[in-house]
């Protein structure tokens, strides 16, 4: 039964402001009272009618208080007099008053000091109590520790649950850090041969591709502590608080080991040293000093695993990625067909699939797609088939939710105007007739003029075939491929619409990689831009161009000449197929969205649907294109040199 008795400390503040009020009351209660100065009540002394007095006789002063008459009405007054034996004279015949008064006189031995430090000092104290009650209040997470900024983040995780099979896609990755779980489970063995297991692996890959999800399966399969925390969590806005924390992360461990530490986002305190604009961020430098000294300073074999995930590799310091501290580098990749099958089968775990769903299938058509990209697809098909009131997730549940992780939801109650819709239909048909007519091009999978985020319309495109390397040609039909909406527009209308800006953006990228990166133009095989892409502004930005204007210069014409052939080769199609052409944009404008089936029925028979008795062979069903950057493996990113 649960106890609702509350604790009397809950109602600790409460008595607190009460005690500081009454103890403040005197004060606010003395309004009606004078206090003189020494030359004040000589001046006045004379002349005043005194009431009851009392003199408190000091080895230095005489305290004098009481009350004396002030216009009909009795007044409290106080006054300090310096002691000499013509002052208490004095007083004594002023305040008698021919023994009128009853004046009393107390020596400091006869009053009770402690009672009046006390009184005194009581708010002082209650309010020192105040404050440290309300300082234990705001401890480190909530836990009731006041002051613990120096102490460790680290969330420690005991008997983890995660297991090899719950990752899925990654089995070379697992293949590199199985020696790491035999050690943890058996030293013994590694040091009788003299081998030395490393003291950090690092994790690098694209983000949601499970780096964090792999180290805790290590630990889970090693059955050892879960040390994780982020690398913003070392660095505080007080000098000395990472480094401390660096240290006393270590500390824990050692009294925990064997274990593992993971520290994800490592970038973030361990960018490379020096690399800050005008300086460097001392603070967060001290906090990677500190972490390379504790690495370094492990003993072999001690039983402490550091590992780390990043993004961006290419910013770390050169010291944390030698030998002897991050020992190891893993690449976790994008999953191909076969990992991203087994990423839905564990996603699919508990979800109620139609017997009609095919997970290879949609494998097959989601290339470029993470694990995270994977597991948010079956998590919208699900809430679709609940926002529907269905039992089961179906296909259809499935292609909507790829199209909602890729593009966002449907835009179905924004209407176009005849001439937009059009446009729109023409636009997208021109992507359509050069996926089907050109061979190297990206197969159509499924056309629609719905609005989707922030594109009026889309032609979902896939490769045939997955390929880790591309050839020159394959990208001059990538980019005539996403020519076909411009050169469309041009060739029906006579003019062109601000539709195609993001394919012109693609068309860019795709160019100035060819000639910059990959060699493929006549200015041979000379690398003019940095492959890693990203821009580290610390280090890069004084960074000036690796080639000269002439150099720069060339690489225009180069790129224009790509885009030039590309256009023209476009032109050319689109003018041979314009009956393919109009006949799929009209089909657009009656039914909005076509399937692979309904354009090869199109191609083959000039309607939606086929004729009866006719077979068409097997097709593929809507499936959602890879983005440029993946198509072309992580190109240099423009926009941001």
């Amino acid at each position: 039964m649960k106890n609702n008795k509350k604790s009397p400390l809950l109602f600790l503040p409460y008595i607190i402001v009460i005690a500081i009020l009454l103890s403040l009351f005197p004060m606010f209660n003395d309004s009606n009272s004078d206090e003189f100065t020494y030359n004040q009540f000589v001046k006045k002394a004379e002349k005043m009618e005194f009431k009851d007095v009392n003199m408190e006789i000091s080895s230095v002063v005489v305290d004098v208080s009481g009350k004396y008459v002030k216009d009909g009405e009795e007044v409290t007054f106080s006054v300090t007099v310096p002691k000499t034996d013509e002052n208490i004279s004095w007083l004594e015949e002023v305040l008698d008053e021919n023994g009128k008064n009853k004046v009393k006189v107390y020596e400091p031995s006869d009053d009770n000091m402690f009672l009046n430090l006390l009184f005194n000092f009581v708010p002082i104290v209650i309010f020192g109590i105040l404050i440290f009650y309300m300082f234990s209040k705001m401890g480190a997470g909530g836990q009731n520790k006041a002051f613990e900024f120096a102490k460790s983040r680290a969330k420690i995780q005991g008997n983890v649950k995660t297991r090899f099979d719950d990752v899925a896609g990654a089995d070379e990755e697992k293949e590199e850090v199985k020696e790491i779980i035999d050690y943890l489970k058996n030293p013994k063995k590694f040091t009788e041969m003299g081998a030395k297991i490393p003291k950090g692996m690092l994790m690098v890959g694209p983000p949601g591709t499970g780096k964090t999800l792999l180290a805790k399966a290590v630990a889970g399969e090693a059955d050892v502590p879960f040390f994780s925390i982020s690398g913003s969590d070392f660095v505080e806005m007080f000098v000395g608080t990472g480094a401390s924390r660096v240290r006393d992360m270590f500390k824990k461990a050692k009294q925990a080991a064997p274990c593992i530490i993971f520290i994800d986002e490592i970038d973030a305190v361990g960018r490379q040293r020096g690399a800050g604009m005008g300086g460097g961020n001392d603070e967060r430098e001290q906090t990677l000093n500190q972490l390379l000294v504790e690495m370094d300073g492990m003993e072999e074999n001690v039983g402490i695993v550091v590992i780390a995930a990043t993004n961006r590799a290419d910013v770390l310091d050169p010291a944390l990625l030698r030998s002897g501290r991050f020992d190891r580098q893993i690449t976790v990749s994008l999953p191909d067909k076969k990992g991203r099958t087994e990423i839905l089968a564990v996603h699919a775990r508990g979800k109620k699939l139609a017997k009609g769903v095919s997970l290879e299938n949609l494998a097959q058509r989601t290339p470029g797609f993470s694990g995270a990209d994977l597991a948010n697809i079956l998590n919208e098909a699900a809430i679709l088939a609940v926002r529907e009131n269905r039992k089961e997730i179906t296909m259809a549940h499935l292609d909507e939710a790829v199209d909602r992780v890729m593009m966002g939801p449907a835009k179905k109650s924004k209407k176009y105007t005849d001439s937009d819709k059009k446009l729109v239909a023409y636009h997208e048909a021109g992507h359509a007739v050069i996926g089907i007519k050109l061979e190297d091009a990206d197969m159509v999978q499924k056309v629609t003029i719905i609005p989707r985020g922030e594109a009026g319309g889309y032609n979902l495109m896939t490769p045939r075939e997955e390929k880790y390397f591309h050839r020159k040609k394959e990208y001059m039909a990538q980019i005539t491929g996403l020519l076909g909406g411009r050169v469309s527009e041009e060739l029906v209308f006579g003019e062109i619409s601000a539709g195609a800006v993001s394919d012109i953006e693609k068309i860019t990228k795709i160019a100035k990689a060819m000639v910059r990166v990959f060699g493929m133009s006549s200015l041979g095989p000379i690398q003019y831009a940095d492959p890693q892409g990203n821009v580290f502004l610390g280090r890069d930005y004084n960074s000036g161009n690796a080639y000269s204007g002439e150099i720069a210069f060339e690489i225009d014409k180069e790129v224009r000449k790509i885009v030039n052939e590309c256009y023209e080769d476009c032109k050319r199609i689109i003018t041979e197929n314009r009956n393919l052409l109009d006949l799929i944009a009209n089909a657009l404008i009656s039914e909005e969205t076509l399937t692979s089936e309904q354009i090869n029925n199109l191609v083959q028979y000039g309607t939606i649907e086929a004729p009866a008795g006719a077979s068409t062979g097997e097709h593929k069903t809507t499936t959602p294109p890879p983005s440029t950057d993946q198509i072309i493996g992580d190109v240099i990113d423009d926009n941001k040199e």
